[in-house]
């Protein structure tokens, strides 16, 4: 393998900058519109997005994270004199099977929505998955683009490709959403036009990457390559197939629970006797923390994760990924278990500031604390594949989904909703552990043992009990005002967060080198003055 040159290893860096900014923008808009959203159409009307929602995510991250990044891979690993040419088959020959897989995709959906509307117990969704079907006709352009302006080193197309399809898609479900529900539509009727607000997104993004790649078409100079430097047809879609799931099962982690939940909660509360209306309204208060999971996640993500690119770097220098693998397991933790226990003891306010009550925010508070064990879970697979381990995250995924699964049959009858959020604790403490085992395994790191563990248990306590304080102070004067709520959990966050965050860089948790490495590290220092 060549060595890359001080050029382009400023290249790569400024690529995978611009695909992290991208990708972060996106997931927390992908979070933040639930809340407008659920405030037009209510809980019921949440949960009948909710129900559907998961088939897109699918769609999108498939087109996202994994299908590209597979194709990209194969054009980048081609030298250079003949990468064109290389990256034209493998666009064609990928474009053919992502499009057989798309209408194989499209058409399970659309022609089975009625059947997979009825075994989640509610067959006035078959509408919703009818045109939620439509997603999977657009993965093999979107993927096929993405992949191949990646592969040649250009990153701001699928970046901007992205946040468009992002932005688009808010702001159509939220037009549509609003305009419907005052026009007097059926939620059903509502919840169709905010699906289709999700497919215009997809609309979006494809002509996005069209305008790109005309551009780039305009400017390229043809040539011809012999065919025996060229990849094989067959060895592309081998590893498409292979590859393209797999490579993006961590991603799929949180779409494919929701998945879980949308096929068992609300048919197991109907077969447990409760009432179709009360049902859904427990799964759309139930669907409340899908949001606050995510928004929690992406912070927490967003400081681990940026220290991968380091131990992909550090290869061959055993000491070296050792101590990253480590400190990106620490943040993930130290992040995680931050917002997972503020957010638990903030839960009531920020349901109302959010959502206009407090409707299941004991369920809201369970389902938050697994926000630690998904962070951990996302680094751990983030990392195993940054060292070339693929399959493994994907296989623990797949048992944390049967597990989920089994777990919720079991809860939901005799404990509702509460025995889903318990489920989903304790399945994705499960894909957690096996991550961090899995890389004590493969590389000899330790994470417990290098975890200083009495200041994050401090840190934990001194958060905690400057949050009940301020409760036990503030909670007289919020009564049912939303507006109170509002203010005292945007003053509750910043209670804690400080006070958190200070003892915990106080205490050693990070070292002063180690804080450097992370964004908004050099600031934390001087602010912390270690």
């Amino acid at each position: 393998m060549n060595e890359l040159s001080p050029h382009s290893y400023q290249k790569v860096w400024k690529g995978a900058m611009i695909l992290t900014i991208a990708g972060i923008l996106t997931k927390i808009l992908s979070a933040a519109y639930r809340v407008p959203f659920q405030n037009i159409v209510g809980d019921v009307g949440f949960y009948i997005y909710q129900q559907v929602y998961p088939f897109f995510g699918v769609a999108i991250i498939l087109s996202t994270y994994g299908f590209p990044v597979v194709i990209s891979k194969v054009i980048a690993e081609h030298p250079e004199d003949t990468r064109e040419q290389a990256a034209r088959k493998i666009r064609w020959v990928s474009f053919f099977f992502l499009a057989l897989l798309g209408s194989i995709f499209f058409l399970l959906l659309y022609f089975g929505a009625p059947l997979v509307a009825s075994f989640m117990g509610d067959i006035e969704l078959a509408i919703l998955i009818k045109i939620v079907a439509f997603s999977f006709l657009l993965l093999p352009l979107v993927s096929v683009w993405r992949g191949s302006f990646q592969g040649l080193g250009e990153m701001t197309p699928t970046a901007v490709s992205q946040v468009s399809e992002q932005l688009i898609r808010v702001a159509t479900i939220l037009l549509l959403s609003y305009l419907l529900v005052n026009a007097g539509f059926s939620l059903y009727e509502v919840g169709a036009g905010a699906i289709f607000g999700s497919v215009a997104g997809g609309f979006a993004a494809v002509l996005v990457l069209l305008a790109f790649y005309q551009k780039r078409k305009r400017s390229q100079k043809h040539s011809v390559a012999p065919s025996n430097l060229l990849p094989s047809s067959k060895s592309i879609i081998k590893v498409l197939l292979l590859q393209g799931f797999t490579i993006c099962i961590s991603s799929l982690l949180l779409i494919l629970f929701q998945m879980v939940d949308a096929f068992t909660i609300y048919a197991w509360l109907l077969e447990a006797g409760v009432d179709a209306q009360s049902a859904k309204e427990l799964k759309g208060v139930y669907d409340r923390g899908q949001p606050l999971i995510q928004l929690g996640t992406v912070v927490a993500t967003a400081f681990s994760l940026s220290l991968v690119p380091y131990i992909i770097l550090s290869k061959g220098k055993e000491e070296e990924v050792k101590e990253k693998i480590s400190l990106s397991i620490r943040v993930s933790i130290g992040v995680g278990a931050g917002a997972a226990v503020g957010l638990a003891w903030l839960v009531k306010p920020v349901n109302i500031m959010l959502f206009s009550n407090e409707n299941g925010y004991q369920v809201l508070l369970v389902l938050g604390l697994s926000i630690l064990f998904c962070s951990i879970a996302l680094t751990g697979a983030a990392i195993l594949q940054g060292l070339g381990n693929p399959y493994l995250p994907a296989l623990f995924v797949g048992v944390g989904i049967g597990m989920k699964y089994l777990l919720n049959v079991i809860l939901i009858p005799p404990y509702s909703t509460m025995g889903a959020a318990v489920s989903t604790i304790i399945a994705f403490a499960f894909v957690a552990i096996m991550m961090v085992l899995s890389l004590k395994k493969k590389t000899g790191t330790s994470i417990f043992e290098r975890m200083p563990t009495i200041p994050l248990l401090v840190s934990i306590a001194m958060m905690s009990a400057a949050l009940a304080v301020y409760l036990l102070l503030t909670d007289s004067f919020i009564g049912d005002s939303r507006t109170m709520a509002t203010a005292q959990s945007i003053l509750g966050v910043a209670i804690g967060g400080t006070v958190y965050l200070l003892i915990l860089i106080k205490n050693h948790f990070f070292t002063k080198e180690e804080l450097m490495l992370l964004p908004l590290g050099k600031k934390l220092v001087k602010i912390v003055k270690l």
